[in-house]
């Protein structure tokens, strides 16, 4: 399996699994259309470029070319790598009939064209970053509490993040950009401020 460092953005969940099954990166999807009205999802994006540049990889119909066109518009040149898939008739094998223009979609390309297309910025893979799951935001009292909200924003601040980052948001984000070391760091602080119980003692509660 590819090992790649930079963040891949395809379209959707299906394209996701696909790539999962050939490559070992951070892919986000823009959920169709949504990357247009999301906020949330093009701060994160552009984060990620700015870190260590991302890999577009979007459907060679019509639709994914206005994706491709709107990731142009929002991120540096130099922070995007463009992998354009062929234009194959066909229909993916879940679908009970072809897109409108009858092309196959990232989920329908063969596993080795895959492999050959992302192979040249295959680099050993991401850096470990840290690994965190919704129960944890609430154990740390970053979700379900009365003021969770302001512990996030206080959090992300100390990490160079947006603050108005909802909790779903602020998860991806530390989990594609966060180390183990700087999330307790800037966790640490937080509680210094707010008056947390111990951060020690909460990370060896989580950890344990």
């Amino acid at each position: 399996m590819l090992e790649i460092s930079r963040p891949i953005i395809v379209e959707g969940r299906y394209d996701k699994i696909r790539l999962s099954r050939v490559v070992k990166a951070n892919i986000i999807t823009t959920d169709g259309f949504g990357i247009f009205s999301k906020e949330e999802k093009k701060l994160l994006i552009r984060r990620l470029a700015g870190a260590r540049g991302v890999i577009v990889l979007t459907d060679s119909d019509g639709a994914g070319l206005v994706i491709r066109n709107h990731l142009k518009n929002i991120l540096p040149k130099d922070q995007v790598i463009h992998i354009y898939t062929p234009q194959i008739k066909g229909k993916e094998k879940r679908k009970s009939a072809p897109s409108k223009e009858g092309y196959l979609g990232v989920e329908g390309m063969e596993p080795d064209w895959l492999v050959e297309a992302l192979r040249p910025f295959a680099d050993g893979g991401a850096p470990d970053r840290m690994t965190l799951t919704k129960a944890d935001l609430y154990a740390l009292g970053l979700s379900g509490r009365d003021d969770s909200a302001k512990r996030r924003a206080h959090l992300a601040e100390r990490l160079a993040l947006p603050t108005n980052l909802s909790a779903n948001a602020l998860l991806q984000a530390i989990c594609m950009l966060i180390t183990e070391d700087e999330f307790y760091t800037a966790l640490n602080a937080v509680n210094a401020v707010l008056g947390a119980t111990d951060t020690e003692t909460e990370r060896n509660a989580f950890q344990s």
